[in-house]
Parts: C-alpha cells; sequence; structure tokens
C-alpha cells in the first residue's frame, strides 16, 4: 500500500506520492496541483478546497482559513490574539482552547483547529486515493521547522482525525532539501540552505547534501508567523484606507466587504510579482459604491518594508549556529509561493552577495515532493534513490527543566541532531523536601516565564535529606519525529516518573480524538449521500433536458436524427457516466423505433412536454431539500413514460399499411 506525502499549508496543501520510480504531484478534481486550505459550512453541505474559497466573500463567517495559525497554541497566546480582529470568522475561548463558532447546515458548531485541519487532511487523501485507485492510510505530514512540541502534536492528532497513520512529522525546509537533492550532481558535497517562506510561516534550515544522498541538517531557525498572509493582511489595510479616504466610508465592520477586498488583494499582490503597477477594481464594495484604485509594486514593497526585513533575521540566526559564514553556501533554494515576490529575492541576493538563487524547484510543490520521498523510505520502496537515502534532522528549539529561581536549566541545546538522548542533574532546594515538582519547557530566553510549558510531573515520597543531598538524573529522550520522553529518576532510591510531552493540557485526549473521529466520519457519510444526490440530480437533469431538446429539434427533421444527436452530443459533452447513460437511454428509445418514430400525435407531444416541464420545475424549486430516493422515482418514472411513448409508436407503426 502506497504513502502519501502532504504538505498542510497555511494558506494551500499539496499532496504527493512515490509513484513508477519518481514523485507524482497529484491534482485535485479541478485540475490544480494546490488546493486551498479552506473549510466552508452552508445550509446544505460543507465545502473543502477551491469551492471553499471561491464563496469565501459571500460566506465570510462561516468560511475558515489559517487553521494552521492556530493549531497547537492557547487562546491567550498574543499571535492568535493579534489576528482575532482579521479574521471573519468567529473564534472563542473554551477552557484555555481557541475554537471555532460557525453555522452548519442551520445549527451553531464549533471546531477546534484540530478539526479543521483534519478535514483538510482527509480532503488531500482523497484526492490521492481518486488518483491511486486504492486506499491510503499511511502518510507523511509537513509542519513547519520552528513549530513547537504541541504545535507538532496538535498536527499528529489531525492526521488521526483524518484517518491517516501520520509516519512522520517532518520539517518542511527538510522535506524541501530531500526535494532538491533528486537534482543534485550526486557527485558533489554542497552547503545548501532553504529558504522558505509560505503563506503563514517562514523557515530557513541549512544542511549539507552529500552525493544527492545523504542529508545533515546544520541548522533551522524562522518565524511560525510570518508569510503571504501577513503582506495581504497590510495591503487590505491600505486598500481600506483608500476607499475612507475617497468615499467617507469604513468597510473594516462589513466582512463580507473585507472578504472582497482580501480577494482582490490577493490577487493584486500576485500579480505585482509579474508587473510593476496593477489596476484593482471591485463592483459595489459597500452601499453601491464601486471601488476602483492602482497599486504600484514599489508601494507595496514600501507598505512590507519592515516584514520584507524581517526575513532575513532567521537566516542570520541559522548561519550563525551551524557556525557558517555565508560565503560557505553554496546554493540558496526559495521555497514558497511568497519568495515569488521579487524583493524578497532581491533583499536574500544581496544579502549572499550576489549570489544566484537557485530557482530550480517549484516552489509551491517543493515541500510536498519532499514529503513524498520521506514516505516511501519510511514505508520502504525499493527503489536504488529510496534505498540509499539517508536523512538526519534536528530540533529547533533548546529543551530543559524549570528551577526554583525561575530559570531554566538547558538539557537538549537547539539545533542538536535527532534522534537523541540527553542527561542532566537536579537536587532538592530545602531541607526534608517530601516531592519534587519537574516542569519541562522549551525555548531560548533564560527565565521560563519566556518560554513554552510542555508538561509537568512530580515524584513523591522521596528520602528526607538536607537541602542538595537528594539527587536527581533527568533524561531527555527525542525520537525522529521530534517527540519528547522526560524521566526523572532519585538516585539513591530509584524512584522515579517519566512524561511523554504532548499528554498534557496542550495535547487532545483519547476521548477528544474518538470524538473527532466519529463526527468525521459522519460528515464522510453526509457528504457522500450529498454526492449521490447530486449525481441523481444530474442524471435525472440531463434526461428531462435531453427529451426537451430531442421533442424541439424532432418538430422539423424527424424525432429518430435528433435524438440520436442529443445523445451523442450529451455523452460527448459531459463526460459522465450517469448523464451519458441519460442521454443514451433518449437515443436507444427513438432509433431502434423505426420509421415512424417521428410522428408523434399532437397529444403525445403535449404529454411528453408536460413530463419534462414538471420535472425542470420540480429541480427548480426543490433541489436543496430532496433525498436521493426521491431523484431515482422520478427518474424511473420518466424513463418509463418515455418508453411508453416509444412502444406506442412502435404500435402505431405496425398498423399503418
Amino acid at each position: 500500500m502506497p504513502a502519501i506525502g502532504i504538505d498542510l499549508g497555511t494558506t494551500f496543501s499539496c499532496v504527493g506520492v512515490w509513484y513508477q520510480g519518481k514523485v507524482e504531484i497529484i491534482a485535485n478534481g479541478m485540475g490544480y496541483r494546490t488546493t486551498p486550505s479552506y473549510v466552508a459550512f452552508t445550509a446544505q453541505e460543507r465545502l473543502v478546497g477551491d469551492p471553499a474559497k471561491s464563496q469565501a466573500a459571500t460566506n465570510p463567517s462561516n468560511t475558515v482559513f489559517d487553521a494552521k495559525r492556530l493549531i497547537g497554541r492557547r487562546y491567550n497566546d498574543p499571535t492568535l490574539q493579534d489576528d482575532l480582529h482579521r479574521w471573519p470568522f468567529k473564534v472563542v475561548n473554551q477552557n484555555g482552547a481557541p475554537l471555532i463558532e460557525v453555522q452548519d447546515r442551520g445549527r451553531t458548531r464549533r471546531l477546534s483547529p484540530v478539526e479543521v485541519s483534519a478535514i483538510v487532511l482527509a480532503h488531500m487523501k482523497d484526492i490521492a486515493q481518486t488518483f491511486l485507485g486504492t486506499k491510503v492510510t499511511d502518510a507523511v505530514v509537513t509542519v513547519p521547522a520552528y513549530f513547537n512540541d504541541a504545535q507538532r502534536q496538535a498536527t499528529r492528532d489531525a492526521g488521526t482525525v483524518a484517518g491517516l497513520t501520520v509516519l512522520r512529522v517532518l520539517n518542511e525546509p527538510t522535506a524541501a532539501a530531500l526535494a532538491y537533492g533528486q537534482l543534485m550532481d550526486t557527485r558533489t558535497t554542497r552547503n545548501v540552505l532553504i529558504f522558505d517562506l509560505g503563506g503563514g510561516t517562514l523557515d530557513v534550515s541549512l544542511l549539507t547534501v552529500r552525493e544527492g544522498l545523504q542529508f545533515d541538517v546544520q541548522s533551522t531557525n524562522g518565524n511560525t508567523h510570518l508569510g503571504g498572509r501577513d503582506f495581504d493582511n497590510l495591503l487590505v489595510q491600505h486598500l481600506a484606507d483608500v476607499f475612507r479616504r475617497k468615499h467617507g466610508r469604513d468597510v473594516a465592520s462589513n466582512p463580507r466587504a473585507m472578504g472582497r477586498l482580501r480577494a482582490a488583494a490577493e490577487k493584486a499582490k500576485h500579480n505585482l510579482s509579474f508587473s510593476t503597477e496593477v489596476s484593482i477594481e471591485v463592483d459595489v464594495l459597500v452601499d453601491g459604491i464601486d471601488f476602483h484604485t492602482r497599486v504600484s509594486r514599489a508601494r507595496f514593497e514600501d507598505l512590507c518594508a519592515s516584514l520584507f526585513l524581517e526575513t532575513l533575521e532567521p537566516v542570520k540566526r541559522a548561519l550563525e549556529d551551524a557556525k557558517l559564514t555565508k560565503e560557505a553556501v553554496h546554493d540558496v533554494v526559495l521555497v514558497g509561493g511568497s519568495t515569488r515576490i521579487p524583493k524578497i529575492q532581491s533583499i536574500l541576493q544581496r544579502f549572499f552577495d550576489g549570489k544566484q538563487l537557485n530557482l530550480s524547484i517549484n516552489p509551491d510543490e517543493a515541500v510536498a515532493q519532499g514529503a513524498a520521498v520521506q514516505a516511501a523510505i519510511l514505508v520502504k520502496d525499493d527503489s536504488w534513490v529510496i534505498r540509499n537515502l539517508v536523512l538526519r534532522d534536528v530540533i529547533p528549539l533548546s529543551l530543559g527543566i524549570g528551577l526554583e529561581d525561575g530559570g531554566m536549566k538547558r538539557i537538549v541545546e537547539r539545533n542538536t541532531r535527532i534522534p537523541c538522548q540527553r542527561q542532566g542533574g537536579t537536587k532538592t532546594c530545602v531541607d526534608n523536601q517530601a516531592s519534587v515538582l519537574f516542569e519541562v519547557y522549551e525555548g531560548e530566553r533564560p527565565l521560563v516565564r519566556d518560554n513554552n510549558l510542555l508538561g509537568s510531573y512530580v515524584i513523591d515520597n522521596i528520602p528526607p535529606g538536607p537541602r542538595g543531598a537528594v539527587k536527581f538524573d533527568t533524561s531527555f529522550s527525542i525520537d525522529a519525529d521530534g517527540i519528547l520522553t522526560v524521566t526523572s529518576r532519585e538516585r539513591r532510591t530509584g524512584v522515579s516518573q517519566r512524561i511523554t510531552i504532548g499528554s498534557d493540557q496542550h495535547r487532545l485526549s483519547r476521548q477528544e480524538v474518538q470524538a473527532m473521529l466519529r463526527e468525521a466520519e459522519m460528515y464522510r457519510a453526509q457528504d457522500e449521500r450529498q454526492k449521490r444526490c447530486l449525481e441523481g440530480r444530474r442524471k435525472l437533469e440531463n434526461l428531462a433536458y435531453s427529451m426537451k431538446q430531442a421533442l424541439r429539434e424532432g418538430e422539423g427533421e424527424g424525432l429518430e436524427l435528433a435524438l440520436v444527436r442529443v445523445g451523442g452530443g450529451a455523452e460527448a459533452e459531459d463526460g459522465d457516466e450517469e448523464a451519458a447513460g441519460a442521454a443514451r437511454l433518449v437515443a436507444m428509445t427513438s432509433a431502434t423505433a423505426g420509421p415512424g418514430v417521428g410522428r408523434l400525435s399532437a397529444e403525445e407531444r403535449v404529454a411528453a412536454e408536460r413530463a419534462y416541464r414538471e420535472v425542470l420545475d420540480w429541480l427548480e424549486t426543490e433541489q436543496t431539500q430532496a433525498e436521493v430516493d426521491e431523484y431515482e422515482s422520478r427518474y424511473q418514472h420518466l424513463k418509463v413514460f418515455w418508453k411508453t411513448c416509444k412502444l406506442e409508436t412502435e404500435e402505431t407503426d405496425r398498423r399503418q399499411p
């Protein structure tokens, strides 16, 4: 059974698979190789991907995006609070966790970021299954290199809810390096800097790639809240200010107007990568007022100047951590759609003293390509390239335990290669201490209050003794996914306690995961029922329109010829098996009827017209409420009616001399 690689992006997602000796990026049902990470809820159905994004401007409060900026965070996270006023959907606080509130098919529903991400992952899984023609359960899912442990665990939970076994949570720049390695000269060793600027995150990784087969990550750095979405926000704010100055109206409080303005800003940003000036036109933006303005590339670069310069900071830190100079970097590889912005490329090229940037891989697909390669490695594909690939990653943040004075004792330094195990010692801080609280943190600040608490545990019943006499060994073990297990043991008695980080309050409980799985299965069944309803409606509608066209054309040239043309045309145009079957039925009931079929009586023609008109009128009024059985019943009734017309015409032909 094949394993797939999924790039779960902030704005777009992409899926690939190692197929017939190479990576195949799989197009979705609309033919696009990337899918918007959007989920929308309407009165009738749930939409995912392109259909969800296309209706975002008219249904802003029930169209969810940017789930990656929410996943694994607490509600009081400063970066999340900064984003709240920019999202048109409602985010509420439930026991410290952010939940997204939407109206789903007439009822209020609250979803966690894990659930939204799971819906997107399940959609990507379905895309792969359609392409492969087989069930898919195993996947490698990518995350920003600078994601903390809670965010990684939440992403893994999302995969579980989507019905996937997540083989590996892989850093995005590392995945991109795997994709780039497929293009390298396999006889050389090169230091490669991966600059991955996507829709919501920035990652920088420095790797040493040996002969295109061994990938050693030297350092990684980044910003989990800097990307194309932030550039969009600045441009949207600029356009809102322009509209307010021109027309004296504030659109910020109108979600629909802001949604349309955001769509226009995104399009303008993309076009400014290829044009020096763009025209922005939004008809009837608010209160019947049309909005027209122009934005130059220079103005856009000025708006985003501080953020553009901020992208260099992780580059500098990654070089410093790897103890490399910028002259020692052989290749600077650009990944992520936002690296198409000319100013980003200019800033990077200037920093690296004019070095030519490497644009050899598709920035939108590189991460999914690498994830597919890693998936093939983990399921032990027998290709020569896969068998010989070696990947060694690092942890992005230092790990340690809190001390009594509020400081943090580092046990594992950032950019330590994984898997790994490190050990550190601690001791009691008061006389005759009966228990010790161990708190595990990640981060680079000296005080624990400035770092991220991962979890805590207590060791009780320790032997009495003076301050500092009772000592503990604390071991940090990190697996290939970056998942941390911490164990503390009292040296004299052997009393110990352990924790696998992620089982604390930041991670979903087993019961919550199971509840989400049940709900996902329920919605999967609803989506399947909706699909069958649409297919039934399409089949019925096709038969009715084919009858209408056949009767109209049959008036002038004989019904038999008209029906054959309708059947062939519908089959060729629709390419849909059910629709084609309906059209073939109309063609069959006349093409085999003999010379008299073109001579329907006036009464028969009126009855046929009444039959198809009743169906079309019903479809206009009842299509959103009808069940699949109703569509099938009406289809069978119309089919029988048409066959009856055919038999009566044949009988008339036999009675004629």
